[in-house]
């Protein structure tokens, strides 16, 4: 039996800094915000290392930053919502600050920032080296606990989105408790999050599968650019699921990535070697270990005994592991740790359907384009995610009813590790036709067995679109096609049209 609820206000699925962001700027409309997990726990916000980027110092320039933004994008970023990113983003920061977000100083009070791979100015704000996200969280969390207008709902798992017969959406089929409950409202937000838990090896929370972005999809909305999964490449090769990270500030600050001799090797890869674009890392990293070269960061002389108080994180997911970066390097390996595409939306949030709007990575604004800057993550989920929260306070919604819907199906816990297993093979760093058509073929024999449970749902568009795009470009690269084509074009699909339909950048 289905219960029923209508909610006037704003409702947002998604408690992670996106959601939490659009909840607050909700005000004076109330919001209600849906959470799979406990605040804190099961968002990748939270587990974010090196910082926010932004233009805070007096030597740097918001254009300066959105031309960093558009080069690690490789040619399929919009200039115009980088530079909407780039320019609200001090103040994202500074209200962050505000709600008691411990960002660390200089002696003259100023933010203290850290230089990050494909930056050209050190702009990273921190936290305690590489605290950023529980800081940020944590004050985040406070700060939307105490406003009365947001109700948080702990433990609710959105199963489907309801539309009506006109396709407008109009809440979602919860499951809360064990119990089904369909909540309408005149404006849904998703802030759901990425994809890396359909792979085997990520730096994400392993219950953040994409399904956001596959609600969407099957309720018709526009997806841009599902192929474009960024791999961090330094994960620390523990055997840990999810794999702890070892953030990019560490190279920031001189550690340098070795092979099993010592030998530095980035420099062979790349001009700005340690501090190359994530994906020519993760690549370099890839080749290495896959030849049997090894592939380890040395901290050893750029942060030595410092570890523990510089970046404690990291230095404590080291020791966890049996490794004590004080005195020997780091193993690592690439992980999943970010996806560009999403669900298609304007910088208001708004998406192709009337009454839903999307923020954070579950959503493609355009800024990432094919290779996420580092550290731009957290400021788009604040930014994108207050704009969303500011525009669909102003929805009133129409007075239809939504039709009946069913709860998308749930997959086995053995089929979800097969699944897993071959996206990292077949959809990871490297990629080509025979692992991608193997790949689709899995998912077909599962989605027979299940049905078209959502991690399915979103990892057939990731393929498919990895298979149909014969190019290499940013951190999509094809064994097959390593070239990257004339012009860069960016894929836009839903559904129902049954294929992708590429747009000039």
């Amino acid at each position: 039996m289905v219960e029923h609820e209508t909610f006037d206000g704003v409702l947002i699925v998604g408690a992670g800094l996106a959601g939490l962001s659009a909840a607050l700027a909700a005000a004076p409309r109330k919001a209600l915000v849906l959470s799979a997990a406990p605040l804190l726990q099961g968002c990748s916000s939270a587990w974010a290392q090196g910082g926010m980027a932004a233009a805070l110092s007096a030597d740097d320039a918001p254009d300066l930053h959105a031309a960093d933004t558009v080069a690690a994008g490789a040619g399929l970023v919009d200039p115009a919502v980088a530079e909407l990113l780039t320019r609200e983003g001090p103040a994202a920061v500074r209200r962050l600050a505000e709600y008691g977000a411990p960002f660390d100083r200089d002696a003259e009070g100023r933010f203290a920032q850290s230089l990050e791979a494909a930056h050209s100015r050190p702009r990273v704000a921190r936290v305690k080296g590489d605290q950023a996200g529980r800081a940020i969280m944590e004050a985040v969390c406070a700060k939307a606990l105490a406003e009365p207008h947001i109700e948080v709902r702990p433990e609710a798992r959105v199963r489907a989105l309801l539309t009506d017969a006109e396709g407008r959406v109009r809440g979602v089929l919860a499951e809360v408790g064990g119990r089904l409950i369909q909540i309408t409202a005149s404006a849904t937000v998703l802030a759901t999050g990425g994809l890396g838990g359909l792979y085997a090896v990520t730096t994400n929370p392993v219950a953040v599968r994409g399904e956001g972005l596959a609600l969407a999809a099957l309720a018709g909305a526009q997806i841009a650019d599902p192929e474009f999964v960024q791999f961090h490449p330094t994960a620390i090769a523990i055997h840990a699921d999810p794999a702890p990270l070892a953030t990019e500030a560490l190279r920031g600050e001189g550690a340098v990535l070795v092979d099993a001799e010592g030998r530095p090797f980035m420099a062979a890869y790349h001009p700005m070697a340690d501090l190359a674009p994530r994906d020519v890392v993760a690549r370099a990293i890839h080749r290495q270990i896959a030849e049997d070269k090894g592939a380890f960061l040395d901290a050893r002389q750029a942060i030595g005994a410092h570890f523990p108080d510089e970046f404690p994180a990291v230095f404590a997911a080291c020791m966890g592991g049996g490794i004590d970066p004080r005195e020997q390097p780091i193993p690592v390996a690439p992980a999943v740790h970010y996806h560009m595409g999403g669900v298609v939306t304007d910088t208001a949030g708004r998406t192709s359907l009337e009454g839903l709007y999307a923020a954070g990575e579950c959503a493609s604004t355009g800024v990432h384009g094919a290779n996420r800057l580092a550290s731009n993550s957290l400021l788009e989920a604040a930014v994108f995610g207050t704009r969303a929260g500011q525009a669909a306070r102003e929805v009133a919604g129409p007075r239809t009813s939504p039709l009946a819907a069913r709860p998308a199906p749930d997959l086995p816990p053995m089929a979800l590790r097969r699944l897993r297993e071959a996206m990292s093979r077949d959809a990871g760093v490297v990629r080509d036709a025979e692992g991608l058509g193997g790949l689709i073929g899995l998912i077909d024999d599962l989605e027979s067995r299940h049905g078209a449970a959502l991690p399915l749902v979103t990892a057939r568009l990731v393929a498919e679109q990895a298979l149909a795009r014969q190019e290499s470009r940013g951190a999509h690269f094809r064994a097959d096609f390593p070239n990257a084509a004339a012009e860069p074009r960016r894929t836009f699909l839903t559904l129902a049209s049954g294929s992708a339909a590429g747009e000039a950048a």
